[in-house]
C-alpha cells in the first residue's frame, strides 16, 4: 500500500473517559469497609419497612404519610426509646401498629450503624 509523500499515517488513541472510574473505586471501598451481607441485611429491612407501611396504611405509595424511619437514628437510642420513636412515628396510623413496631425493632437487633458519609 503507498501513501502520498507529503502525507503521513497516525494512529491515535483515546483516552479512557474517567468519569466512570471513581464509581468502580467508591463501590469497592463501600464493599470492603461494610459487609456485603449487613448491606444487603439493611436493604432488607427497607423493602420490608416500605412492604408494611404499604399495609399499615392500606394505600397506595403516593397516599403514605410522609414518614422518616431512620434505621441508624434508631439504634443509637436504647430499646425502649426505639419502641416510643416509632409510636411517635406512626401515630397517624389507625391499624393497630404492634406487629410493626415488634417486627422492625427484631429485624434491626444486631445491625451496626452505618458512618456519616453514607446517609443521606
Amino acid at each position: 500500500m503507498a501513501s502520498e509523500p507529503g502525507t503521513q499515517s497516525r494512529v491515535m488513541f483515546q483516552a479512557q473517559d474517567k468519569t466512570e472510574d471513581p464509581a468502580h473505586r467508591k463501590l469497592g471501598k463501600l464493599t470492603v469497609k461494610y459487609n456485603r451481607k449487613d448491606l444487603q441485611r439493611r436493604l432488607d429491612i427497607e423493602e420490608w419497612i416500605d412492604g408494611q407501611l404499604h399495609l399499615l396504611f392500606d394505600c397506595e405509595e403516593e397516599e403514605i404519610p410522609e414518614l422518616e424511619i431512620d434505621i441508624d437514628e434508631l439504634l443509637e437510642l436504647p430499646d425502649e426509646g426505639q419502641r416510643t420513636r416509632l409510636e411517635e412515628l406512626l401515630q397517624e396510623c389507625g391499624k393497630p401498629k404492634e406487629d410493626f413496631i415488634n417486627g422492625l425493632l427484631y429485624r434491626i437487633k444486631g445491625l451496626r450503624k452505618m458512618s456519616g458519609p453514607l446517609k443521606k
